[in-house]
């Protein structure tokens, strides 16, 4: 049974490539550190660069969404403008 498990695990392991190559596609996404000049950037800093990024989204939809329900009670709740605003919302 442990030697299954030792196959199982190591064919669903992902490479120290595969890591490279994600790690830097991450990087690429983030504007944080894709404006730097320096190319030389650790794992460690991208994935708290790419936490701290998604947080801020995160709270970016929320500030959308609160600004957008706010919008929807000052418009008629059978007007076309409402249906946009609540399809966005949704």
């Amino acid at each position: 049974m442990s030697s299954r498990r030792s196959r199982q695990s190591s064919s669903s392991r992902i490479s120290d490539d595969q890591i490279i190559e994600l790690v830097s596609k991450l990087q690429q996404l983030l504007p944080e550190i894709r404006n730097r000049r320096s190319d030389k950037v650790s794992a460690s800093k991208v994935l708290q660069e790419t936490c701290n990024y998604i947080r801020s989204l995160h709270r970016e939809v929320d500030d959308l969404s609160e600004r957008l329900s706010r919008l929807l009670a000052t418009v008629d709740a059978d007007s076309h403008e409402a249906a946009i605003i609540r399809s966005l919302i949704m």
